[in-house]
């Protein structure tokens, strides 16, 4: 026995050193300046583009404060708040009774004013044990090191109460149109019944709940002698009128480019949500605030955005504005509508198949790859292919029977494509598209590839990573928000300002991608989506819908690039069905936003020029011009042993005929 008691008696002993330990190396001295401090985010030009949402609202002193706030939440949450030293013993038995009879599931209850604010700034939500003992000894190291007023200030600038809103100052506002020091009995109460659940005891839309429960923090404080009988009385009497003067900051100037900074921070670098917003960081980003501003301007117009649904759900759309350089991404924004705070980002988050956005990386890259030249003729015809019988067909049913390889991609006709993939080999369009940095499931491994038959699907950021290989001479540049944080002592936590990138194609064939994908704008799909006065290439895309929908599409698609800049819209609904699809023709429903977003922002880009033309011109110049100028291989970037290899070849084919001719002579007149 004695020895189980040793045992036992060690176990607690190494467990208590553990947590002390813990509760030591906690950030605890600096808990008070972290509730006035806020991450700035930097943007790629080095200035400051606002600061991050916290969990933390306008911080007020304790003496800005209404004692009828501070009294409704002491009888309510920690009566002996001032005695204890930071835990309640009777809180802990009943918790523990709770563990027990909940069969070793953490039911909450049993903290102290002071264990609250431990697990709100310190620790995470998650119901758990050893969060428990955590937060038990944070308790004691935050009451040793701040007084009882300290603890008290910076829980009630802490606590949440609902709709967005943390601290009491801000909550004040919200709800009674006044300062925190103004706060009446009635309203303290209110307060203080909030904290139990914002959501149930939501004056706005759960007034009866509210009311009940501000009732009980009344008759609390009776108890704790905070109040009368006489004035808990009367504050029972207040008809508890919601008054809005509260005023949101504009700090988190661009929601959308902030969030998807935080996800960045958790999910690449592994930093918690609440170090972020609370630890006073520095986050440098590629952020351009012009091209932000233009893009986040174009959202707001709903014209330019297809007409909602019979049932008044608006179509959805997300667009990124990367920079093919570096892979910072310049500006995004990530759904139409009220912005939430992280909320589904469409421009990050979501993975629609890509339709014929697909076909230049699928396809034609790797044809270029495989010694087809950009005016290589085509098969366009009816056509069923392998063992599976594939039986795409082209959108307006129609063939040609033969199209150059620029006209095929311009036009994005289906039939060339296909049969150019089965062509070269589907393992090589496998390899290239996973070489543009998206991942072919074996299931997807198939001719249907070169439509944009993927499974999973991609996002516009996905996409416009794929595309700053053909502006950037070849090389594929890694998508990052993110480009340095720092801390508040200056030391660099995250250094991610290395360019990452690697060549996904020639150089040569970045260059012939261009003049292909500059005729999609000037006389192709794209046309609709042109911006007046710029050159853009790029590629348009849609899917298809079941013909039982009608006429119309899921997915709507635009990428388009400059030299100085890749954008990738994305246009549909959330979900589709027969009563929420996309009407009319494949870009009806994108063009506009991506014209009008481009207009917006190519006037402060750089204006670089492509430095070539689009194919059909080139193609055009070559037929008036003679075969031995050797002029056109230059705009398109093939130089002169293009030329050497095609005369070759002429020559070579001159020789066989020759050949062929003699032997039949001499067959003739019997050698």
């Amino acid at each position: 026995m004695r020895w189980l008691i040793a045992v036992l008696l060690t176990l607690f002993l190494a467990m208590s050193t553990f947590f002390i330990v813990k509760a030591k190396t906690a950030d605890v001295d600096n808990l008070k300046a972290t509730l006035k401090t806020s991450t700035t985010v930097i943007d790629g030009d080095g200035a400051s583009a606002g600061n991050l949402y916290a969990q933390k609202g306008t911080f007020v002193e304790l003496t800005g404060i209404s004692k009828h706030i501070q009294n409704a939440v002491i009888s309510t949450e920690d009566r002996s708040f001032y005695k204890n030293s930071g835990f309640s013993v009777k809180g802990i038995l009943r918790s523990a009774v709770g563990y027990v009879i909940h069969h070793g599931q953490i039911t909450g209850g049993g903290s102290t004013i002071t264990q609250q604010l431990a697990k709100n700034m310190l620790l995470s939500q998650r119901q758990a044990l050893s969060r428990k003992i955590s937060e038990l000894y944070l308790a004691v190291e935050i009451n040793r090191v701040y007084s009882k007023a300290d603890i008290l200030t910076m829980y009630l600038n802490n606590a949440y109460f609902g709709n967005g809103i943390w601290g009491v100052q801000d909550a004040s506002q919200r709800y009674f149109g006044c300062d925190a020091s103004q706060v009446t009995a009635a309203q303290g109460a209110t307060l203080a019944a909030m904290l139990r659940n914002p959501t149930f005891y939501d004056p706005i839309k759960q007034r009866a709940n509210v009311v009940s429960r501000r009732n009980l923090v009344l008759d609390l404080e009776t108890q704790t002698g905070a109040l009368s009988a006489d004035q808990a009385k009367a504050a029972k009497q207040d008809n508890l009128t919601v008054t809005n003067t509260y005023q949101q900051s504009s700090s988190y100037r661009y929601p959308y480019y902030f969030d998807a900074v935080i996800n960045e921070a958790i999910n690449d670098y592994h930093l918690s949500e609440s170090d972020v917003l609370n630890k006073g960081y520095k986050i440098y980003t590629s952020l351009n605030q012009k091209y932000q501003t233009q893009m986040q301007a174009a959202y707001n117009q709903d014209w330019v955005f297809p007409a909602n649904a019979s049932d008044g759900t608006m179509a959805q759309s997300g667009s990124v504005a990367v920079d093919p350089q570096t892979g910072g991404v310049l500006a995004v924004v990530g759904r139409r509508g009220e912005h939430s705070f992280r909320s589904y980002n469409y421009a990050t988050m979501i993975k629609r198949q890509p339709g014929s956005t697909i076909k230049p990386l699928a396809v034609y890259a790797p044809a270029l790859a495989n010694g087809y030249h950009y005016d290589s003729v085509l098969k366009d015809e009816d056509m069923t292919f392998g063992k599976n019988n594939y039986h795409p067909t082209n959108a307006n049913n129609q063939y040609l029977g033969k199209v150059p390889m620029y006209q095929a991609l311009a036009q994005s006709i289906n039939l060339p494509a296909v049969w150019l993939l089965d062509q070269i080999g589907v393992n090589k369009g496998v390899a290239s598209v996973e070489n543009f940095g998206i991942k072919v499931p074996e299931n997807d491994r198939n001719l249907a590839l070169a439509l944009g038959g993927l499974e999973t699907g991609v996002s516009p950021l996905q996409m416009a990573q794929a595309y700053t290989a053909f502006a950037n001479q070849g090389k594929m540049t890694t998508t990052h928000f993110i480009t340095k944080i720092v801390d508040a002592t200056g030391a660099v936590i995250v250094d991610n300002t290395k360019t990452k990138e690697h060549t996904v194609l020639s150089q040569k064939n970045a260059k012939v991608m261009t003049s292909m994908l500059l005729g999609v704008f000037n006389e192709g799909t794209g046309q609709a989506a042109k911006p007046n006065g710029y050159a853009v290439a790029g590629k348009t895309g849609s899917t298809e819908v079941p013909s039982s929908y009608g006429y119309g599409t899921k997915d709507q698609w635009v990428v388009g690039y400059t030299p100085d800049m890749v954008v990738a819209t994305w246009v549909g609904f959330d979900k589709t069905d027969q009563n929420h699809f996309l009407q009319g023709t494949s870009v009806q429903g994108v063009a506009p936003i991506f014209k009008l977003e481009m207009e917006n922002m190519l006037p402060y880009t750089k204006n670089t020029s492509f430095g070539t033309n689009d194919a059909a011109t080139i193609a055009k110049q070559n037929s008036e011009s003679s075969v031995g100028s050797g002029d056109w291989f230059d705009d398109i970037g093939s130089g002169v042993n293009d030329a050497v290899e095609k005369a070759k070849d002429g020559f070579g084919n001159a020789k066989n005929t020759i050949d062929q001719w003699y032997n039949n002579v001499k067959g003739l007149f019997g050698q």
